[in-house]
């Protein structure tokens, strides 16, 4: 079977030059690599892909028949590029393939044909609708195990099942069941199946942000990002880590994946670690806990981002703002981390071969526009469509201020094809939850699982919403971050909500926890990817990667325990956000000084507990929690001060254990 990106296999020990391509199709699946004729056809077809939504984003098509048109170029270059198991050929189509793809283009062009006639069809479907939708059905199941692996469509298969089984199953679970005629009529014929909101979601917004990455990629900005992170390490013995974490902020946007972020940055940053003496694991969960942040942070965050303005009905640029204060919150932990391992571990200053920063800001730092252009679109009143695509044609009209980053006609063909690819996952995955959604809508599924977390929790909200917490781990297991938030968003959100957590927060509660299952145990993904890199032990680079995240997980409680913790999404008076900021990033730089076991010098084993327990009164959103945190802050670094005048004074000197040393 082919590789589902969530296997455990042994690093890869180095040796020589890390081709960080190759690990990507290790962990997130392989394609083929065509050549002659048949590679030009299907790279003339995904270019013809993108050029379809550059167009649809500007005319007008209903919904029904635009959706279908992109799942039917998804589809077929999914059967053209990615093949059924690991072991098939990675340089040919064979024809089976050929024919599925011909299968999944025609289910698609009936819908197009006839979207008009079939909307009133929907409760009594004819054959011809049945046979369509089923082929339509089983193609995207299989479409999902060859992008994302096995889980997924498993996932699909059991909502399939539930809603025939309905009056067969126990207790709350039963519902009366429902036939064939009514399940396809609702999957392949209305807009809450396949062609539901999350499609397009995919259709509308992730598949044009795609193709922005990768015109910003086309014209070198990928390449700028890692050279201004390397020139901007500084003399400062924390400036290899602190360059990959700028590194992982800038290619974010552009690549919208953690692991790719991780990877693509280590590929190049481990050498420059290596050198300043960072452990293997150190080194990868530096680069994995980058990689993640990449995803959290504005302008461009993961594809899930854009479903939760779709589901809350809100802009895009709303969505942004619930993340700046998180965002600034995860990268001041990491950083404060990075300093603490700086002087733990004894790392050394470096110097990079990358050109001086002035002059590297001087020729290229244009490119730099793309973290802004976006929200100052959104800002001006543009809607996040219009907003990507004249953001493409400015990035397009400033790469032509050097002559090494000219969008050429080939480099624009090719970001056309590569927009393209990278969008497939996404189509498989929100064609799935597509079914996932329309089998709950009709059941009512989402009712009854909150109401079971709600009855587990007893009414308590803590209690709720580590067990949504645990919910969401546990899917991300199995299911891509996409698919994993909308699992969360039908089924999860409506108990947060009914135990008092506000609609925003408890959406991006969600997004968050599905954001770190890549570097949850036991499968932590970019854990994995990054140790493929390093070398290093990968559930030792995965522990350590969960100290740099910490607040990653915490901060989601923050805003989601209290109403008040909504100042945190920039959401109430301004005095009440900066107030809950200043205590959120007290309490954020007192769990990190804990759990990496340095403040003013290194902790006793009692001073990290109390600076740990001090963070986490600081970011509980309640003004005792905040009185008691900072005097539980304060007296530990008192006692820390008046250990280290007595050890000036001949007193035993304490190690990060609180022994004598």
């Amino acid at each position: 079977m082919q590789s589902t990106g969530r296997e455990q296999p042994a690093p890869m020990q180095e040796a020589g030059p890390v081709d960080h391509e190759a690990i990507l199709e290790r962990y997130e699946g392989a394609t083929r690599r065509l050549a002659g004729i048949v590679g030009q056809a299907v790279g003339l077809l995904a270019a013809a892909m993108s050029a379809y939504h550059l167009w649809a984003a500007l005319a007008y098509l209903p919904a029904h028949q635009m959706r279908a048109i992109h799942l039917g170029f998804g589809l077929m270059l999914i059967f053209l590029l990615y093949p059924a198991t690991s072991r098939g050929s990675r340089h040919r189509i064979p024809w089976h393939d050929v024919l599925l793809a011909l299968v999944a283009a025609a289910s698609m062009a009936y819908i197009v044909l006839h979207y008009r006639e079939v909307a009133y069809r929907i409760v009594r479907p004819t054959s011809t609708d049945l046979a369509w939708g089923a082929m339509a059905v089983l193609l995207v199941l299989e479409a999902s195990r060859r992008t994302s692996g096995l889980a997924l469509p498993l996932v699909g298969i059991a909502a399939i099942a539930y809603a025939f089984l309905g009056p067969h199953l126990p207790g709350l679970w039963q519902h009366r069941g429902y036939s064939v005629n009514r399940l396809m009529g609702q999957l392949y014929l209305s807009l809450e199946g396949l062609f539901g909101v999350p499609l397009g979601v995919s259709a509308t917004f992730i598949v044009l942000f795609t193709l922005y990455g990768a015109v910003l990629d086309a014209s070198g900005a990928g390449r700028f990002f890692v050279d201004l992170a390397r020139s901007a390490a500084g003399g400062r013995r924390s400036g290899a880590a602190r360059s990959v974490v700028l590194a992982s902020f800038l290619l974010g946007g552009p690549s919208g994946s953690g692991v790719a972020t991780a990877v693509t940055v280590g590929a190049v940053a481990w050498p420059l670690l290596r050198r300043a003496g960072y452990t293997p694991e150190t080194a990868g969960a530096v680069l994995a806990a980058g990689g993640i942040g990449a995803v959290i942070s504005p302008p461009i965050l993961g594809a899930a981002s854009f479903l939760i303005a779709e589901i809350l009905q809100i802009s895009y640029l709303e969505v942004l703002k619930f993340a700046v204060i998180p965002t600034l919150l995860y990268y001041l932990s990491i950083m404060v981390m990075i300093e603490i391992d700086a002087r733990r571990l004894g790392v050394q200053s470096v110097q990079t071969a990358a050109r001086p920063l002035r002059e590297l800001l001087w020729r290229q730092g244009y490119h730099l526009s793309s973290l802004v252009v976006i929200v100052i679109f959104l800002m001006m009143g543009f809607t996040a469509t219009y907003a990507v695509i004249w953001s493409i044609v400015v990035a397009f009209l400033l790469s032509f201020l050097s002559r090494e980053s000219w969008l050429t006609p080939a480099r624009l063909y090719r970001a056309l094809q590569e927009g393209a690819r990278s969008v497939l996952t996404v189509v498989a995955t929100t064609a799935v939850a597509g079914i996932l959604v329309g089998v709950v809508n009709l059941t009512g599924l989402g009712l009854k699982f909150a109401g079971i977390i709600v009855g587990l929790a007893g009414g308590n909200l803590i209690l709720t919403l580590v067990l949504a917490a645990l919910i969401l781990l546990v899917l991300g297991l199995a299911l891509p971050i996409t698919a994993s938030y909308i699992v969360g968003a039908v089924t999860v959100a409506p108990a947060l909500v009914q135990a008092g957590v506000p609609e925003p927060a408890a959406h991006m509660f969600i997004f968050y926890y599905s954001i770190l299952s890549e570097v949850s145990p036991p499968t932590a993904l970019s854990c994995f990817a990054v140790s493929a890199i390093t070398g290093g032990n990968p559930f030792k680079t995965m522990w350590k990667t969960w100290r740099y995240a910490l607040p990653a997980f915490l901060v989601p409680f923050m805003f989601a325990l209290d109403p008040r913790g909504m100042a945190l999404l920039l959401e109430g008076p301004p005095i009440e956000v900066g107030l809950a900021l200043l205590t959120a990033v007290l309490g954020v730089g007192a769990l990190a000084a804990g759990a990496g076991g340095r403040a003013l010098s290194d902790t006793a084993w009692y001073e990290r507990a109390a600076l740990v327990a001090a963070g986490l009164l600081l970011t509980y959103p309640a003004p005792w929690a905040d009185a008691a945190g900072l005097a539980l802050g304060l007296a530990a670094l008192g006692v820390q001060r008046w250990r280290m005048a007595l050890a000036g004074r001949g007193a035993p000197r304490y190690t990060a254990e609180g022994k004598p040393g």
